[in-house]
């Protein structure tokens, strides 16, 4: 430490190196999924109008929530087991006979997915006064574990197809469905229907990337406290004004004739 000290003392760029607690990533992986015939789960009102529905088209899909489990892979030290649940908010538009308009359906649904990442060996078990309810198993039922963290991303997936079909018995955990996910559709999910019933299949493309990460401390240097040089602009600009400093749209006007179709 004290040699570090002195070594940022000659250069004289930075003031002292501090030791700050950060999140490192010890595995990461990024993936492309097809998921293909996902169905679609609604409310009561919405399943009735599929039931009336001769044709479909899907408008959107939405990631809305993630539940998220690690668990140590046993015959390989140091490696994690990541089972993510994705929720998708799906958006169709449903024809009816005799409308020439569609009506709008929104409706949920999940998809499982699981990877294998290397996130180190930890003996140590993390209290925080930010997490109350993690120090306190009696009451929350859960033990704190050195298990690493698991943070997904990914992007809103690309609505491929949709189909109407017909139910099936297998439910695909619609039980793990939570209340904040179904106020998106109006009212809890519907899943006493008969085998046979109409049902909505949709077809989805999702890019995510996974992530196992450690808390961490690293030695950094300081250089200075973060100071914004820019000032609070609150005066509102007038409209003419802001549409002067548009750039003139000349792609608009003269498309480019470079690109190919696959």
């Amino acid at each position: 430490m004290a040699d570090a000290n002195m070594g940022c003392e000659a250069n004289g760029n930075f003031k002292e190196a501090v030791c700050l607690d950060a999140g490192r990533v010890f595995d990461s992986c990024c993936d492309r999924d097809c998921l293909e015939d996902l169905r679609v789960y609604f409310s009561e009102a919405g399943q009735a109008v599929i039931s009336e529905a001769v044709s479909i088209k899907i408008r959107s899909a939405e990631a809305v929530y993630t539940l998220i489990d690690v668990e140590p892979v046993n015959l390989n030290r140091g490696c994690f087991s990541c089972d993510i649940t994705f929720f998708f908010l799906i958006t169709l538009d449903a024809y009816t006979t005799g409308s020439s308009c569609p009506t709008e359906v929104r409706g949920i649904s999940l998809y499982n997915k699981k990877a294998v990442l290397f996130g180190g060996e930890g003996n140590v078990r993390t209290f925080s006064s930010d997490n109350p309810t993690e120090s306190c198993p009696d009451i929350c039922g859960r033990r704190p574990t050195n298990a690493p963290r698991c943070v997904v991303q990914a992007v809103d997936p690309i609505a491929l197809s949709s189909r109407l079909g017909q139910t099936t018995t297998i439910l695909d955990n619609v039980a793990l469905i939570p209340d904040c996910i179904t106020e998106y559709i109006g009212g809890a999910v519907v899943t006493d229907l008969p085998e046979g019933s109409p049902a909505v299949y949709v077809t989805l493309g999702l890019f995510t990337i996974v992530q196992l990460i450690r808390s961490v401390q690293v030695l950094v240097p300081v250089y200075d406290y973060c100071i914004p040089e820019k000032q609070c602009d609150c005066n509102v600009a007038e409209p003419c004004d802001v549409f002067r400093k548009i750039q003139f749209p000349t792609e608009d006007f003269f498309p480019t004739g470079n690109g190919t179709c696959c």
